[in-house]
């Protein structure tokens, strides 16, 4: 019996984006993968045919398909031009983002890292409420910012933070802020946190909470006593990045942003537009979101052989890309790495 197809938008992307997502494409059809895809375009090609870095067509397709795979958006400088990104996590209420950081390549600084972040995705510090107060002649004399915490926004992330969790065999929760200065702002979140394990998750997950400037300091000390971090949004994208240097840095570092209406995944890196088009991008950030979206869909198994095929790609066969000590470029890797999944 034929495996029902899977309608999914892909989003190229710019820069680096559709070499490494012809990469994952090839790896997705070599697992038998069921996505049927819809092409469409975003950020600085976005603007080049339509117009527009998020186009309306881009839009509609995630809309039907609630479902898309992306390569790295470059937002265009100047004209008022808002990250492709945060638009899309606003327009689809993609309040949870996704960040596993776990060692591939063994022998590093650090070793057996396997930790995931759960970062808010739609509040806190990044809702962009900010004005200038002019003085005198400076119209810039003073910055405020507004941060906005709600407890139905936090009570939905944490949701997600401990179902997920139990669901992937995850033994401990730790709850990240600032509470002890920030006392409203991430107080709330701590709260909401302690309140909602008490009542639903105490007995089925461990938890326990630290102080952001502490979990910094300990995830560079000692990161193997963490497990699974949750926390705000500003605090999310700077532990998010911290994490993915222990394993590497962000050409390791896949994404999946989920909510209510829709999830996308990700690389997290950026576009690199000064190797764009010379074959030499590591496609791995790519790879592994593509797995988090098969398990997403629930593929585990097709998950598993792409996550093993990457590893023993890496590791068994040694072939790797230039940012990795290796030699080989996209192509190489990518024709390496079929091959390992056509006899796994």
């Amino acid at each position: 019996m034929a495996t029902p197809r899977i309608p999914a938008t892909l989003i190229p992307g710019d820069g680096i984006g559709p070499e490494i997502v012809d990469a994952t494409l090839a790896a997705l059809d070599a697992l038998g993968a069921p996505f049927e895809w819809d092409r469409q375009i975003a950020g600085l090609e976005g603007v080049k045919s339509a117009g527009d870095p998020l186009p309306a067509a881009t839009l509609d397709s995630i809309r039907r398909t609630r479902l898309a795979l992306k390569g790295p958006l470059e937002t265009p400088s100047g004209g008022g031009y808002r990250s492709s990104n945060v638009r899309l996590r606003e327009a689809f209420q993609l309040y949870a983002n996704l960040r596993p950081a776990q060692t591939l390549i063994p022998g590093g600084r650090y070793d057996n890292i396997d930790l995931v972040i759960v970062r808010e995705n739609l509040e806190g510090l990044y809702i962009g409420h900010e004005h200038y107060i002019p003085i005198d002649d400076d119209p810039h004399a003073v910055a405020m910012a507004t941060g906005v915490n709600t407890r139905k926004g936090g009570r939905r992330l944490l949701e997600f933070a401990f179902e997920h969790a139990i669901a992937t065999g995850r033994r401990k929760v730790t709850i990240v802020h600032k509470a002890n200065i920030m006392k409203a702002l991430t107080g709330i979140f701590l709260e909401t946190a302690q309140e909602l394990h008490e009542r639903k998750y105490k007995g089925r997950i461990e938890m326990d909470s630290v102080i952001i400037d502490a979990c910094a300091m300990k995830l560079v000390l000692n990161p193997w006593q963490f497990d699974v971090l949750v926390t705000t949004n500003l605090f999310g994208d700077i532990l998010s990045d911290l994490a993915a240097g222990l394993v590497g840095g962000l050409g390791m570092a896949p994404g999946a942003n989920i909510g209510a209406d829709a999830a996308i995944f990700e690389a997290v890196h950026g576009s690199a537009p000064d190797i764009a088009g010379k074959g030499i991008a590591n496609p791995t950030a790519l790879l592994l979101a593509a797995a988090m979206m098969l398990d997403h869909c629930r593929l585990n198994d097709a998950a598993s052989r792409l996550r093993r095929a990457i590893g023993d790609t890496l590791n068994v066969d040694g072939i790797r890309t230039g940012d990795l000590g290796g030699s080989a470029n996209t192509g190489a890797f990518t024709k390496a790495l079929v091959s390992r999944i056509a006899n796994s």
